[in-house]
């Protein structure tokens, strides 16, 4: 059976802002209908992030560093400084630049984000899709029929990850539908509607392209998992 998950993260974090009971409520009812009519195991699962980004900070040291040694050479060319300490002059401005930078990236992860390329970015947010796919077993449905449903709420990002039974019989401009509609959700601020209705147009095209087994089973938890990491 796939590993539980807490289903109230630390009040005030950012899944706990980004999903409200009724959110909840209304997820854990699209995933039961969609899979009362038809063979798919639907599985929702959102962090508040992906990864750290820690080399985000250490970009904006740097450009700290490099912002202060511009305004030291600004500032020396346009004055004429007098009795100053020469090293102490060159020195002191890159210091406090990468210093301020670095505690501003450290505190305010949107912006450590914002430092990393995008492609790896892309990279860590489906590793850490995977990771959940696994982590949920699920790969263990009877008919292959599991879907996961990946949202990483700080990178703004979906992942959508079907299993054999059905990846090769969906195209992927219909998961590349399904994963626009969700980041638009994430942007307007409504995450929660937007998987909700998601999870119901998977449940659309299951619907039509599977058949459902007399003696199929709910065999995976329908609420939405989440994680704040």
């Amino acid at each position: 059976m796939a590993g539980e998950l807490s289903q109230t993260p630390v009040a005030g974090s950012r899944l706990d802002r980004a999903f409200s009971p009724d959110d909840l409520a209304a997820i854990d009812l699209a995933v039961r209908e969609a899979e009362a009519r038809s063979p798919g195991e639907i599985v929702p699962y959102a962090v508040g992030r992906s990864d750290p980004y820690a080399e985000g900070a250490w970009t904006a040291s740097t450009l700290g560093a490099l912002a202060g040694a511009l305004l030291a050479a600004l500032l020396d060319t346009a004055f004429e400084p007098w009795g100053r300490d020469l090293a102490l002059w060159l020195a002191a401005p890159p210091a406090v630049g990468a210093t301020l930078a670095y505690l501003l990236a450290a505190l305010w992860p949107a912006l450590r984000v914002r430092l990393v390329p995008p492609h790896t970015v892309e990279h860590r947010v489906h590793q850490r899709a995977t990771a959940a796919f696994v982590e949920q077993e699920v790969f263990r449905t009877r008919a292959r029929t599991g879907i996961l449903l990946f949202l990483s709420l700080l990178e703004r990002r979906v992942v959508v990850l079907a299993d054999a039974g059905i990846s090769a019989r969906v195209s992927q401009a219909e998961w590349d539908a399904i994963t626009a509609g969700i980041v638009a959700g994430m942007r307007r601020g409504e995450p929660g509607p937007a998987l909700a209705t998601a999870i119901r147009r998977c449940g659309e095209l299951l619907s039509t392209g599977f058949a459902r087994s007399p003696d199929d089973r709910d065999e995976l938890p329908d609420e939405l998992r989440r994680r704040p990491e």
